[in-house]
């Protein structure tokens, strides 16, 4: 299967710039009396230390000496575009120029070499919380089971009194029930009648809550046509 190739103009960007710095830093290199081969390795002197400040400060977060570097190789590459844009004589350059461009290899190795060799700083382990003076570690709180005390032990009980003999023994009185109220001869045969039916219907005898239902009398009237049927 093939690749579908996308078009990604960063890195066109990115490909347009570097050719330009590149040309520009060999251009001022010539100018500056680094002929032949010697002035296309100074593009490259600039670029390498570029890319390698670049990736010790993602390495080691932007530690002091990496952006030193990387602002060292910046500034050449800058200053070598802001040259060759007709500000300077290609013709005629500067002594101090020279002199720059010329230093520039030892300067170069300088960087290349701290960046290369550079420790890379370990993670420091996050130290432990201390107990601050005057202040007790805790002591996670223990569960005790609480055993449960014995009942205290109640007095023996004192014996009753004795009865004496010449207390007289109360004897309750028979309860007599009230007197029976006195039932129409009429009302007595319905009762009859319905208490007829529902010992037919039931198989039991009519009790009094239902012939006071059934007749809608009072409670005792109803009480006593009861015991009259029974």
């Amino acid at each position: 299967m093939f690749r579908t190739v996308r078009f990604d103009a960063v890195l066109v960007q990115a490909v347009i710039a570097g050719a330009l710095s590149f040309a520009h830093l060999h251009d001022l290199a010539a100018a500056a009396g680094q002929d032949g081969w010697k002035a296309w390795a100074y593009p490259v002197s600039v670029d390498l230390l570029l890319v390698a400040a670049w990736r010790r400060m993602r390495k080691d977060g932007g530690s002091r000496d990496a952006w030193l570097w990387f602002a060292i190789a910046l500034i050449a590459s800058l200053g070598a575009n802001v040259a060759t844009a007709g500000l300077l004589d290609m013709n005629d350059v500067p002594d101090w120029l020279r002199i720059l461009v010329a230093g520039w290899p030892a300067l170069a190795f300088l960087g290349g070499t701290l960046l290369a060799h550079a420790l890379t700083p370990e993670p420091q382990p996050a130290p432990e919380p201390t107990a601050e003076p005057g202040h007790e570690a805790a002591v996670p709180d223990l569960v005790v089971e609480r055993v449960p005390e014995p009942a205290p032990e109640l007095p023996p009980a004192e014996p009753a009194p004795p009865v004496s003999p010449s207390t007289p023994e109360v004897t309750p009185e028979p309860v007599t029930p009230p007197p029976a109220a006195s039932v129409p001869p009429a009302l007595l045969d319905h009762a009859r009648k319905i208490a007829d039916a529902h010992h037919a219907q039931t198989g039991a005898p009519i009790d009094a809550a239902t012939l006071r239902a059934r007749l809608g009398i009072p409670a005792p009237l109803a009480d006593s046509i009861a015991l009259q049927l029974a």
